[in-house]
């Protein structure tokens, strides 16, 4: 389910955060789909439940998911992922792209690029 690589200088919570938004935005874990408890995560990944906790709280806190007191987590609806997941990647754009502009790069370059991603899409 959620791979670990104790390497990364990722920190575990994002590296579990990111496993299970990929999940859930490659729909391999479904609306309303129960997640694993925080213990039961924790020893089938050998760590610490804090870690857990802290993980699910930023996914609950992003729309991902969402806690029933006493059932657990479980995967937030389609739109609620995708309006969250929108914004969230919109201002990573807007920072990415207000870097490229103070090194110089054309806007025409970057207009480009995204016409190219588009184009790419519809093949």
């Amino acid at each position: 389910m959620i791979q670990l690589n104790y390497r990364d200088a990722k920190p575990i919570y994002e590296q579990i955060q990111d496993g299970f938004r990929k999940l859930i935005v490659t729909d391999s874990l479904s609306a309303n789909e129960k997640l694993p408890s925080v213990r039961e995560l924790a020893a089938n990944l050998a760590i610490n439940p804090n870690t857990i906790s802290r993980a699910y709280r930023d996914l609950e806190s992003k729309g991902y998911i969402y806690t029933v007191a006493g059932k657990g987590s479980f995967v937030a609806q389609r739109q609620e992922v995708d309006d969250s997941r929108q914004t969230e990647l919109l201002e990573e754009f807007d920072e990415v792209v207000g870097e490229l502009l103070y090194l110089s790069v054309p806007k025409s370059s970057l207009v480009e690029r995204i016409e190219k991603l588009e184009g790419g899409k519809k093949d």
